[in-house]
């Protein structure tokens, strides 16, 4: 599937030739006239990259930049500014608020497709080292907390994520109930052996078949099967 790219400018001749050398690239591209229409279109899809002007007739791009680095939903969409504004104050400002590239009007085209081929590049590997799979298609994001089996989002507990992060750190090696407890919940002694018992068996649960992964050690621990 090609990634998607947004495209926010208020300048049609602009929308027109990124849109075209984009899909060129075998992007799929979505252009916006204003921040209006683009913000709007966030609630039913994400892209995978925003091309973003700065001067917009009804916001500051600079702003959308914020909004779209602060929003958990939308943080770790790669931003590229293009913009007239080529001041080095405005490019250290825009990079600073967390854009990933900044490029100037008048710009290539060609070099405007390569900066975002390069952009996306740098957040695959991003992506990948802050992901670990652990097997039969199970998927950990350590930045977003989130357990993926087959594609399926399992809802798991701040606990059981890190339970089930714990036992990933080194597969086949068993980690003893205290350990276990020590880790989650330090040095509070209301807490039982029992309770890791009970995550566990929860996690296994909400893993479906995959929970077959959490191997039981009678009478020391849990390990994840190599």
């Amino acid at each position: 599937m090609s990634r998607l790219i947004a495209v926010v400018d208020d300048e049609p001749d602009i929308l027109e030739l990124v849109s075209l050398h984009l899909s060129k690239a075998g992007f799929s591209v979505r252009t916006f006239p204003d921040a209006g229409h683009f913000q709007k279109s966030l609630a039913s899809s994400l892209p995978d990259l925003v091309v973003l002007d700065l001067m917009l007739p009804d916001a500051d791009g600079l702003d959308i930049c914020k909004d779209i680095k602060r929003d958990a939903r939308t943080a770790h969409i790669p931003v590229v500014m293009l913009t007239a504004r080529g001041e080095e104050f405005d490019r250290v400002l825009g990079l600073e608020i967390g854009a990933d590239d900044y490029i100037t009007k008048p710009f290539s085209p060609k070099e405007l497709v390569a900066r975002v081929k390069a952009v996306l590049r740098r957040q695959d590997t991003k992506e990948a080292q802050e992901t670990v799979e652990l097997a039969d298609g199970v998927v950990m994001d350590l930045n977003r907390y989130e357990v993926t089996v087959h594609g399926r989002k399992v809802d798991l507990t701040t606990t059981e994520f890190k339970l089930l992060g714990i036992l990933a750190e080194r597969r086949g090696w068993v980690f003893s109930r205290d350990e276990i407890l020590s880790r989650l919940w330090g040095s509070d002694k209301s807490v039982l052996d029992r309770t890791v018992d009970v995550h566990i068996t929860n996690l296994r649960k909400k893993l479906g078949k995959a929970g077959r992964l959490i191997e039981n050690v009678r009478g020391v621990g849990y390990k994840l099967s190599e």
